[in-house]
Protein backbone atom coordinates (compact mmCIF):
# COMPACT_ATOMS: atom_id res chain seq x y z
CA UNK A 1 0.00 0.00 0.00
CA UNK A 2 1.20 3.80 -0.60
CA UNK A 3 2.27 6.14 1.95
CA UNK A 4 -1.42 7.74 1.64
CA UNK A 5 -3.80 5.05 1.19
CA UNK A 6 -6.46 4.29 3.40
CA UNK A 7 -6.18 1.17 5.55
CA UNK A 8 -9.36 -0.99 6.51
CA UNK A 9 -9.76 -4.07 7.99
CA UNK A 10 -10.68 -5.94 5.07
CA UNK A 11 -7.56 -4.99 3.35
CA UNK A 12 -5.91 -6.43 5.85
CA UNK A 13 -7.33 -9.64 4.87
CA UNK A 14 -10.75 -9.85 7.38
CA UNK A 15 -14.55 -9.66 5.73
CA UNK A 16 -16.58 -8.29 8.23
CA UNK A 17 -19.33 -8.71 6.21
CA UNK A 18 -18.40 -12.06 5.03
CA UNK A 19 -18.81 -12.88 9.31
CA UNK A 20 -21.68 -11.21 9.98
CA UNK A 21 -23.49 -13.05 6.63
CA UNK A 22 -22.59 -16.30 8.18
CA UNK A 23 -23.75 -15.66 11.45
CA UNK A 24 -27.09 -15.00 9.89
CA UNK A 25 -27.09 -18.25 7.64
CA UNK A 26 -25.86 -20.49 10.94
CA UNK A 27 -28.74 -18.76 12.97
CA UNK A 28 -31.80 -21.21 11.90
CA UNK A 29 -29.33 -24.38 12.37
CA UNK A 30 -28.74 -22.99 16.19
CA UNK A 31 -32.48 -22.48 16.47
CA UNK A 32 -33.31 -26.41 15.57
CA UNK A 33 -31.33 -27.68 18.26
CA UNK A 34 -33.51 -25.91 20.96
CA UNK A 35 -34.31 -27.87 23.91
CA UNK A 36 -35.64 -27.55 27.69
CA UNK A 37 -33.16 -24.41 29.21
CA UNK A 38 -32.13 -23.05 25.75
CA UNK A 39 -33.50 -20.74 23.47
CA UNK A 40 -30.41 -21.28 20.85
CA UNK A 41 -30.43 -17.59 19.85
CA UNK A 42 -27.25 -16.08 18.75
CA UNK A 43 -25.44 -12.80 18.37
CA UNK A 44 -25.13 -11.79 22.36
CA UNK A 45 -22.02 -11.58 24.03
CA UNK A 46 -22.67 -14.88 25.73
CA UNK A 47 -25.61 -17.79 25.80
CA UNK A 48 -28.02 -18.17 28.56
CA UNK A 49 -28.89 -21.67 29.99
CA UNK A 50 -31.49 -22.48 32.27
CA UNK A 51 -30.96 -25.34 34.97
CA UNK A 52 -34.25 -25.33 36.44
CA UNK A 53 -35.70 -25.16 33.13
CA UNK A 54 -33.80 -28.38 32.23
CA UNK A 55 -35.49 -30.29 35.27
CA UNK A 56 -32.69 -31.00 37.40
CA UNK A 57 -33.36 -30.81 41.33
CA UNK A 58 -29.36 -31.19 42.60
CA UNK A 59 -26.89 -30.93 39.66
CA UNK A 60 -23.62 -31.28 38.86
CA UNK A 61 -22.23 -29.80 36.30
CA UNK A 62 -19.46 -31.74 33.90
CA UNK A 63 -17.32 -29.55 30.88
CA UNK A 64 -15.81 -31.39 28.44
CA UNK A 65 -13.76 -29.49 25.15
CA UNK A 66 -11.90 -31.20 22.20
CA UNK A 67 -11.03 -30.95 18.92
CA UNK A 68 -11.24 -33.08 15.84
CA UNK A 69 -6.86 -33.73 15.39
CA UNK A 70 -5.66 -34.37 12.08
CA UNK A 71 -8.91 -35.97 10.88
CA UNK A 72 -9.40 -32.25 9.93
CA UNK A 73 -6.78 -32.03 7.31
CA UNK A 74 -8.07 -34.96 4.83
CA UNK A 75 -10.96 -33.20 5.79
CA UNK A 76 -9.14 -30.25 4.11
CA UNK A 77 -7.34 -31.93 1.60
CA UNK A 78 -10.44 -33.81 0.31
CA UNK A 79 -13.23 -31.39 0.77
CA UNK A 80 -15.35 -33.07 3.75
CA UNK A 81 -16.11 -30.81 5.46
CA UNK A 82 -19.73 -32.41 5.97
CA UNK A 83 -19.08 -34.96 9.18
CA UNK A 84 -16.18 -32.86 11.06
CA UNK A 85 -18.65 -30.63 13.00
CA UNK A 86 -20.51 -34.45 14.27
CA UNK A 87 -17.23 -35.24 15.28
CA UNK A 88 -16.45 -32.26 17.07
CA UNK A 89 -19.75 -32.49 19.15
CA UNK A 90 -18.99 -36.46 19.60
CA UNK A 91 -15.84 -35.81 21.29
CA UNK A 92 -17.21 -33.59 23.61
CA UNK A 93 -20.17 -35.29 23.96
CA UNK A 94 -19.37 -38.79 24.58
CA UNK A 95 -16.85 -37.37 26.95
CA UNK A 96 -19.96 -36.26 29.62
CA UNK A 97 -22.00 -39.32 28.82
CA UNK A 98 -19.43 -41.40 30.62
CA UNK A 99 -19.58 -39.16 33.49
CA UNK A 100 -23.30 -40.13 33.70
CA UNK A 101 -23.97 -36.14 32.13
CA UNK A 102 -26.35 -35.23 30.18
CA UNK A 103 -25.16 -32.83 27.18
CA UNK A 104 -26.81 -29.40 27.37
CA UNK A 105 -24.83 -26.78 25.84
CA UNK A 106 -22.57 -26.92 23.17
CA UNK A 107 -20.01 -23.95 22.12
CA UNK A 108 -17.55 -24.14 19.08
CA UNK A 109 -14.65 -22.17 17.70
CA UNK A 110 -13.90 -22.24 14.06
CA UNK A 111 -10.55 -20.36 13.35
CA UNK A 112 -9.21 -20.02 9.27
CA UNK A 113 -7.05 -17.53 7.69
CA UNK A 114 -9.71 -16.10 5.51
CA UNK A 115 -13.42 -17.10 5.48
CA UNK A 116 -15.07 -19.54 3.11
CA UNK A 117 -18.25 -18.65 3.91
CA UNK A 118 -19.32 -22.48 2.10
CA UNK A 119 -17.11 -24.33 3.83
CA UNK A 120 -17.51 -22.66 7.31
CA UNK A 121 -21.47 -23.15 6.82
CA UNK A 122 -20.96 -27.11 5.95
CA UNK A 123 -18.59 -27.54 9.17
CA UNK A 124 -21.28 -25.18 11.35
CA UNK A 125 -24.12 -27.39 9.54
CA UNK A 126 -22.46 -30.55 10.83
CA UNK A 127 -21.83 -28.84 14.30
CA UNK A 128 -25.88 -27.97 14.60
CA UNK A 129 -26.36 -32.14 13.68
CA UNK A 130 -24.14 -33.16 15.95
CA UNK A 131 -25.61 -31.45 18.84
CA UNK A 132 -28.95 -32.87 17.29
CA UNK A 133 -27.88 -35.96 18.42
CA UNK A 134 -26.73 -35.74 21.12
CA UNK A 135 -29.29 -33.38 22.60
CA UNK A 136 -27.89 -30.31 22.99
CA UNK A 137 -28.58 -26.97 22.37
CA UNK A 138 -26.09 -25.37 20.33
CA UNK A 139 -25.90 -21.29 22.08
CA UNK A 140 -23.32 -19.89 20.56
CA UNK A 141 -19.24 -19.95 18.92
CA UNK A 142 -16.22 -17.81 17.71
CA UNK A 143 -15.60 -17.41 14.18
CA UNK A 144 -12.16 -15.86 13.63
CA UNK A 145 -10.36 -15.00 10.33
CA UNK A 146 -7.55 -14.44 11.12
CA UNK A 147 -5.01 -13.74 8.04
CA UNK A 148 -1.35 -15.54 7.88
CA UNK A 149 -2.21 -17.87 10.86
CA UNK A 150 -3.47 -20.43 8.60
CA UNK A 151 -2.49 -21.47 4.92
CA UNK A 152 -4.83 -21.14 2.09
CA UNK A 153 -8.02 -23.05 2.84
CA UNK A 154 -6.81 -24.29 6.05
CA UNK A 155 -9.31 -23.78 9.43
CA UNK A 156 -9.17 -25.04 12.73
CA UNK A 157 -12.12 -26.45 15.31
CA UNK A 158 -12.62 -26.59 18.85
CA UNK A 159 -15.45 -27.94 20.74
CA UNK A 160 -16.92 -26.93 24.49
CA UNK A 161 -19.82 -28.66 25.99
CA UNK A 162 -21.19 -28.44 29.55
CA UNK A 163 -23.62 -31.19 30.85
CA UNK A 164 -25.74 -32.10 33.94
CA UNK A 165 -26.35 -35.05 36.36
CA UNK A 166 -27.96 -35.11 39.53
CA UNK A 167 -25.40 -36.22 42.34
CA UNK A 168 -27.02 -39.18 42.72
CA UNK A 169 -26.13 -40.56 39.26
CA UNK A 170 -22.82 -39.43 38.54
CA UNK A 171 -20.50 -41.91 37.42
CA UNK A 172 -16.92 -42.22 39.22
CA UNK A 173 -15.77 -45.49 38.38
CA UNK A 174 -16.37 -46.37 42.29
CA UNK A 175 -19.30 -49.11 41.46
CA UNK A 176 -17.01 -50.89 39.43
CA UNK A 177 -16.10 -54.20 41.28
CA UNK A 178 -14.76 -57.68 40.28
CA UNK A 179 -17.08 -59.80 38.59
CA UNK A 180 -18.72 -56.78 36.26
CA UNK A 181 -19.36 -57.40 32.67
CA UNK A 182 -18.13 -55.17 30.00
CA UNK A 183 -20.19 -54.48 27.00
CA UNK A 184 -18.94 -52.86 24.00
CA UNK A 185 -20.79 -50.59 21.73
CA UNK A 186 -20.03 -50.84 17.97
CA UNK A 187 -17.89 -47.93 16.32
CA UNK A 188 -18.52 -46.30 13.34
CA UNK A 189 -15.13 -46.28 12.19
CA UNK A 190 -12.28 -44.70 12.95
CA UNK A 191 -14.06 -41.91 14.88
CA UNK A 192 -11.42 -38.68 15.80
CA UNK A 193 -8.50 -40.63 16.92
CA UNK A 194 -4.97 -41.97 15.36
CA UNK A 195 -5.37 -39.83 12.10
CA UNK A 196 -2.03 -39.04 12.41
CA UNK A 197 -0.70 -42.49 11.70
CA UNK A 198 -3.82 -43.06 9.21
CA UNK A 199 -2.44 -39.91 7.24
CA UNK A 200 1.29 -41.39 7.35
CA UNK A 201 0.11 -44.49 5.82
CA UNK A 202 -1.74 -43.04 2.99
CA UNK A 203 1.20 -40.64 2.35
CA UNK A 204 3.56 -43.78 2.43
CA UNK A 205 1.30 -46.87 0.79
CA UNK A 206 0.33 -44.33 -1.87
CA UNK A 207 -3.42 -44.61 -1.41
CA UNK A 208 -5.74 -43.75 -3.80
CA UNK A 209 -8.76 -42.20 -1.45
CA UNK A 210 -10.84 -40.93 -3.91
CA UNK A 211 -10.87 -44.84 -5.65
CA UNK A 212 -13.21 -47.90 -4.03
CA UNK A 213 -11.94 -48.94 -0.75
CA UNK A 214 -10.17 -52.38 -1.06
CA UNK A 215 -12.11 -53.70 1.97
CA UNK A 216 -15.84 -52.16 0.32
CA UNK A 217 -16.04 -51.92 -3.12
CA UNK A 218 -19.41 -49.64 -2.59
CA UNK A 219 -17.45 -46.54 -0.58
CA UNK A 220 -14.90 -44.66 -1.45
CA UNK A 221 -11.61 -45.02 1.05
CA UNK A 222 -11.68 -41.58 1.70
CA UNK A 223 -15.53 -41.76 2.38
CA UNK A 224 -14.53 -44.84 4.72
CA UNK A 225 -11.60 -42.73 6.89
CA UNK A 226 -14.44 -39.63 7.18
CA UNK A 227 -17.39 -41.22 8.97
CA UNK A 228 -18.30 -39.06 12.03
CA UNK A 229 -18.09 -40.66 15.43
CA UNK A 230 -21.05 -42.08 16.73
CA UNK A 231 -22.73 -40.17 19.51
CA UNK A 232 -24.22 -42.39 22.07
CA UNK A 233 -25.67 -40.12 24.19
CA UNK A 234 -29.36 -40.90 23.53
CA UNK A 235 -29.48 -44.53 23.71
CA UNK A 236 -27.12 -44.29 27.05
CA UNK A 237 -28.85 -41.81 29.08
CA UNK A 238 -32.02 -43.85 29.96
CA UNK A 239 -29.86 -46.65 31.49
CA UNK A 240 -27.36 -44.48 33.06
CA UNK A 241 -30.41 -42.57 34.67
CA UNK A 242 -32.07 -46.06 35.75
CA UNK A 243 -28.59 -46.97 37.51
CA UNK A 244 -28.14 -50.02 35.45
CA UNK A 245 -24.35 -49.12 34.29
CA UNK A 246 -21.65 -48.95 36.72
CA UNK A 247 -18.95 -47.19 34.45
CA UNK A 248 -18.57 -45.90 30.93
CA UNK A 249 -15.11 -45.56 28.84
CA UNK A 250 -14.96 -43.85 25.87
CA UNK A 251 -12.34 -45.47 23.64
CA UNK A 252 -10.23 -42.81 22.04
CA UNK A 253 -6.91 -42.18 21.89
CA UNK A 254 -4.52 -44.45 23.67
CA UNK A 255 -7.67 -47.32 22.18
CA UNK A 256 -9.20 -50.09 24.77
CA UNK A 257 -5.94 -50.22 26.92
CA UNK A 258 -5.59 -46.75 28.11
CA UNK A 259 -8.79 -45.16 28.22
CA UNK A 260 -11.27 -48.20 30.12
CA UNK A 261 -8.28 -48.04 33.26
CA UNK A 262 -9.60 -44.19 33.98
CA UNK A 263 -13.00 -45.10 35.29
CA UNK A 264 -11.79 -48.38 37.24
CA UNK A 265 -11.13 -48.22 41.04
CA UNK A 266 -7.81 -49.31 42.78
CA UNK A 267 -7.52 -53.56 42.86
CA UNK A 268 -10.20 -53.90 39.45
CA UNK A 269 -8.30 -54.98 36.51
CA UNK A 270 -10.14 -55.16 33.27
CA UNK A 271 -9.94 -58.36 31.08
CA UNK A 272 -10.79 -57.56 27.10
CA UNK A 273 -11.36 -60.72 24.77
CA UNK A 274 -10.60 -59.80 21.62
CA UNK A 275 -12.22 -62.73 20.15
CA UNK A 276 -14.84 -61.84 21.08
CA UNK A 277 -15.79 -59.55 18.24
CA UNK A 278 -15.09 -59.30 14.84
CA UNK A 279 -12.16 -57.12 13.60
CA UNK A 280 -13.82 -54.54 11.21
CA UNK A 281 -12.54 -54.65 7.87
CA UNK A 282 -11.55 -50.76 8.19
CA UNK A 283 -9.09 -51.85 10.73
CA UNK A 284 -8.31 -54.86 8.98
CA UNK A 285 -7.12 -52.89 6.32
CA UNK A 286 -5.34 -50.04 8.73
CA UNK A 287 -3.52 -53.05 10.35
CA UNK A 288 -2.39 -54.82 7.25
CA UNK A 289 -1.27 -52.03 5.56
CA UNK A 290 0.75 -50.88 8.25
CA UNK A 291 1.93 -54.46 9.93
CA UNK A 292 0.61 -53.42 13.29
CA UNK A 293 0.90 -55.77 15.70
CA UNK A 294 -2.32 -56.51 17.65
CA UNK A 295 -0.82 -54.62 20.95
CA UNK A 296 0.03 -51.70 18.81
CA UNK A 297 -3.82 -51.76 17.31
CA UNK A 298 -5.12 -51.99 21.25
CA UNK A 299 -3.38 -48.59 22.58
CA UNK A 300 -3.95 -46.33 19.16
CA UNK A 301 -7.40 -47.33 17.71
CA UNK A 302 -10.84 -48.34 19.33
CA UNK A 303 -10.79 -51.66 16.92
CA UNK A 304 -14.55 -51.76 16.63
CA UNK A 305 -15.49 -50.68 20.08
CA UNK A 306 -16.47 -46.79 20.77
CA UNK A 307 -17.92 -47.21 24.29
CA UNK A 308 -17.30 -49.69 26.84
CA UNK A 309 -19.81 -50.53 30.02
CA UNK A 310 -19.45 -52.01 33.13
CA UNK A 311 -22.45 -53.58 34.39
CA UNK A 312 -23.70 -55.93 37.14
CA UNK A 313 -24.47 -59.52 35.87
CA UNK A 314 -27.68 -59.48 36.42
CA UNK A 315 -28.53 -56.56 34.19
CA UNK A 316 -26.58 -57.45 31.26
CA UNK A 317 -29.73 -59.04 29.65
CA UNK A 318 -32.15 -56.22 30.36
CA UNK A 319 -29.01 -53.27 28.95
CA UNK A 320 -28.29 -55.23 26.12
CA UNK A 321 -31.67 -55.47 24.80
CA UNK A 322 -32.63 -51.80 25.40
CA UNK A 323 -29.42 -50.81 23.85
CA UNK A 324 -30.06 -52.81 20.96
CA UNK A 325 -33.54 -51.23 20.95
CA UNK A 326 -31.98 -48.34 20.74
CA UNK A 327 -30.07 -48.90 17.57
CA UNK A 328 -26.71 -50.18 19.11
CA UNK A 329 -24.52 -52.92 18.24
CA UNK A 330 -23.57 -54.58 21.43
CA UNK A 331 -21.00 -57.51 22.21
CA UNK A 332 -19.97 -58.91 25.59
CA UNK A 333 -16.14 -58.29 25.44
CA UNK A 334 -14.85 -59.26 28.91
CA UNK A 335 -14.77 -58.76 32.42
CA UNK A 336 -13.62 -56.80 35.76
CA UNK A 337 -11.24 -59.06 37.51
CA UNK A 338 -9.26 -58.42 41.18
CA UNK A 339 -6.17 -57.04 40.40
CA UNK A 340 -4.11 -54.06 39.99
CA UNK A 341 -6.03 -51.31 38.04
CA UNK A 342 -5.73 -51.50 34.79
CA UNK A 343 -6.46 -53.43 31.44
CA UNK A 344 -5.71 -56.22 29.78
CA UNK A 345 -6.76 -56.78 25.67
CA UNK A 346 -5.85 -60.43 24.63
CA UNK A 347 -6.12 -62.87 21.63
CA UNK A 348 -5.54 -66.22 20.22
CA UNK A 349 -3.87 -66.87 17.13
CA UNK A 350 -5.72 -65.51 14.04
CA UNK A 351 -7.50 -63.08 15.97
CA UNK A 352 -6.19 -59.20 14.56
CA UNK A 353 -4.18 -61.01 12.51
CA UNK A 354 -2.07 -62.32 15.11
CA UNK A 355 0.15 -65.62 14.05
CA UNK A 356 0.33 -66.61 17.84
CA UNK A 357 -2.32 -66.06 21.59
CA UNK A 358 -1.24 -62.33 22.28
CA UNK A 359 -1.58 -60.81 25.26
CA UNK A 360 -0.82 -56.60 25.50
CA UNK A 361 -1.37 -55.39 29.36
CA UNK A 362 -1.73 -51.12 31.00
CA UNK A 363 -1.52 -50.76 34.19
CA UNK A 364 -2.52 -47.22 35.98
Amino acid sequence: MSDNESYSYAKAGVDIAAGNALVRAIAPLAKATRRPGADAELGGFGGFFDLKAAGYDDPLLVAANDGVGTKLKLAIDHGRHDGVGIDLVAMCANDLIVQGAEPLFFLDYYATGRLESGVAERVIAGIAEGCRQAGCALIGGETAEMPGMYADGDYDLAGFCVGAVERSNALTGNRVKPGDVLLGLASSGVHSNGYSLVRRLAADKGWRLDRPALFDQDVLLIDALMAPTRIYVKSLLPLVRAGLINALAHITGGGLLENIPRVLPEGAHAVIEADAWDQPRLMAFLQAQGHIEPEEMARTFNCGIGMVLAVDEAHVTAVTKALEDAGETVFAIGAVVTGEKGCTVRGSADSWSAKADWSATHLG
